[in-house]
Order: structure tokens, then sequence, then C-alpha cells
């Protein structure tokens, strides 16, 4: 294809010109949806995007693979029609109109291990491995649960800096793990400016070292705890903590202490920075069915076939809000939606967790029902938001 031609197709694609469609035939298909870097090294570019979130990031970062153990965990497939729900504009609409409406590569929902609806575009399939993005953050908390809950770290009221000696005397070594966890650390980041400076020290460049950017940031904003600002120096600081308890990376632990006891079925991946730790505020990668078995331990307070992975306690933790929290409850720190140990609660009494992503990755979970839903896409707003959690809410509903 011609230059000219080239740049044509892109401008007249639908993710150009604003409208987000899933249709097959979108021209990106042409090219056998592509991965790698994009034009001036981006790597997020939007015509690449399918690509590389179910697999390519993987091949353009250092990767670290989490084994999984045979045999995997009952997921029995039993299909059937999803109820209708009613749209945020108040009209009566499918889970087929929302698939064919927003950029979704996959989306299952499962209850007490079983799926109810799967489905799958773009020419992925279930056999895939999808990159999750900031879900990686609620995959961290898990982890921290998990020293917790083994001894290896006291309390959520310890500082960094009490099993870190290489934080001593820093900034975020000071910081409650409570605060880290909770995106309250006072420093004084914006994520959508300085992510533009972070990710290359971080993870893009070819010198990355996302310890070194935990140790240096030195500006402070407010005392810790005053409110939620998201940013990616948090949930890093924890992995620099865990490495550290457990004695490994935070591959090696997750697989010893929650991929193998949950029984996925096939391997996770976690990329990492040129010195090989984990960037784990993004980039753990898991097969949909995989991502649900999480969300069932989740439902289930941490259990999973009759073994507690993560403590029941941990779960609760991270589902209620005591005063030292009073900053992340539901309305809080921002309209509609509370946070609370790197998870997203869309409703004030903690009974929906969420993993969240960019782009449009997430796991949502149900605790009443065990309702488990995994979305994974390309692209993502508020109005798409909005139809998903109306989605969820129907798929609540589904009979098992």
């Amino acid at each position: 294809m011609k230059r000219r031609d080239l740049v044509s197709a892109l401008l007249s694609a639908p993710w150009m010109t604003g409208t987000a469609v899933a249709a097959a035939s979108d021209w990106v298909q042409r090219f056998g949806y592509p991965s790698g870097w994009g034009p001036l090294r981006d790597w997020t570019d939007k015509t690449r995007r399918v690509g590389n979130y179910s697999g390519g990031f993987e091949r353009m970062f250092p990767t670290h693979t989490i084994a999984t153990s045979a045999p995997a965990s009952p997921l029995r497939v039993e299909l059937r029609e999803p109820p209708p729900f009613t749209s945020s504009a108040g009209t009566t609409t499918t889970f087929d109109a929302f698939l064919e409406a927003w950029p979704t590569t996959g989306l299952l929902v499962a209850r007490k291990g079983t799926v109810l609806f799967e489905r799958y575009q773009f020419d992925r399939s279930a056999e895939m491995r999808m990159t999750s993005w900031s879900m990686a953050k609620s995959v961290t908390s898990l982890l921290l649960g998990i020293c917790i809950d083994r001894g290896l770290v006291r309390s959520l009221d310890d500082t960094p800096d009490t099993y870190v000696p290489e934080l001593k005397g820093t900034l975020h070594g000071g910081i409650s793990l409570r605060n880290l966890a909770n995106m309250s650390s006072g420093a004084a980041i914006l994520h959508d400016r300085d992510n533009a400076w972070l990710y290359p020290k971080m993870l893009t460049g070819r010198v990355a070292d996302c310890e070194a950017a935990v140790r240096e940031w030195t500006a402070v904003a407010e005392p810790p705890g005053t409110r939620f600002n998201y940013n990616e120096l948090c949930p890093l600081t924890i992995g620099m903590v865990i490495r550290k308890v457990s004695g490994g990376t935070l591959a090696q632990f997750c697989q010893q202490a929650l991929w193998q006891p949950l029984a996925a079925e096939a391997d996770a991946s976690w990329f990492c920075d040129s010195k090989e730790k984990e960037f784990n505020c993004i980039g753990f990668g898991a097969r949909l069915r995989d991502w649900a078995r999480l969300g069932q331990m989740l439902a289930q307070n941490g259990a999973m076939q009759n073994r507690q992975i993560v403590s029941e306690a941990w779960v609760r933790e991270c589902t209620t809000w005591s005063d030292k929290d009073a900053q992340v409850r539901h309305g809080v720190g921002m309209r509609g939606m509370g946070y609370k140990c790197f998870f997203w609660h869309p409703k004030a009494d903690g009974s929906w967790m969420m993993m969240n992503g960019h782009h449009g990755q997430r796991l949502l979970v149900d605790r009443a029902t065990q309702t488990v839903l995994v979305h994974t896409a390309v692209e993502g707003d508020p109005p798409w938001q909005r139809e998903l959690f109306r989605l969820f809410d129907a798929a609540t509903r589904m009979t098992a």
C-alpha cells in the first residue's frame, strides 16, 4: 500500500474519526491486527492496540512468566442468552448491541465456577492472554494481602522503609502502606501530566528503572492521607516491599502464592523495566477465563476449591473503610466511586469490587450474587463505562 493510501485509511478509520465501533471489518484487520511500536515510538498507537493488548506488549518489554500448575480449577461453560437491560439513555438494549457499539476484544460473565456468557471480537480468542493495564494494581493488592496474612508484613500502617533499607530517607519510604494502597501519598504528582516524564524513566527507556524513580521522587503536595491522587509511584513502592519480604520477584511470589493455588488454566505474564523488575502498576496478562477465576476467588472471600488463598480479612479490608481511609470513601475522592487498597468501588457498600485498566480493561465482582464480569478492550470513555455497569447489573440477574 502506498504511503498516501495508508494515511488516508488511518484518517478515515472509525477510531480516528472519534466513533467507537467494534466491527471486524475495521481497516486494521487488513494488516492482521499488527503489534509493536507505532509512529514516533508510540507504544499505545490506536492502530496497534488489538495486537499489543493480546501479546504484543509482551514482546516489546522484558517479561516474567507466572507458571500455572495442572490441573486447572473447574470452570464449566454453560452459555445462555443474557437478559436485555436499560441503557443510560433509558432505552432497552442488549449485550449484542453493546458489543456492536464499543471496541471490546473479550467479554465474559461467570458465576460460581460456570461461564454464562463468553464472546470475543477482532479475531481474538479464549486462548489469548490479554494485558490488563492497571488491573495489575489490584493483583499487587492481593499479593500485599498475602504478605500480611503470612506475617511477612506486620501491618498496613507500617512504612516501606521498615522493610526496604534502600527507601530510608526517601519520600515514599516514609508513607504508610495504607496511604500508598489508597493512592493518598501526598506526593506532588499528577497522573496525566507526569507520566509523560515517568514512563520513559520507568519502563520504555533503554535504561528504565522503576525503583530508581520511586527513590528519586521528592516533590510533596500535602500530608499523606489527605486526598485521593491516583498515580503509578504508589503501587511501585509497594512492589518494592513485596519483592524484599518475599525474597524474589513479584512473578515468583505471585506464582507460588496466588496463581498456582488458584489453579489457573494457563500461564500469566508481567512485563518489567530494563532491570527486570516488574512494572507492577500495569502489565499483568492472563486469559479471560483465568481473570474470571480470580474474580471467583474474590467473590468467595479469598477462597478457591476449599483453599484459602487470600484471607477473608484482607478481602474485608479492601471493601470497608475506617477513619484512616476517609479520603477514599465512595463519593469523597471522586464522584460516584470509592477506592480502597488498589480496588475501585462503584457501590458505596463495597459489594461491587472492580479492577480497572486503561482502554477498557475491567474485572467486576458482585459479591452478593458471586457474579464475575471480565471485559477487555482497546478504547474506553465515561459513556462506555456507564453502559458496562448497566450490563453488569443485568448479568447479576442471569439464571445460573
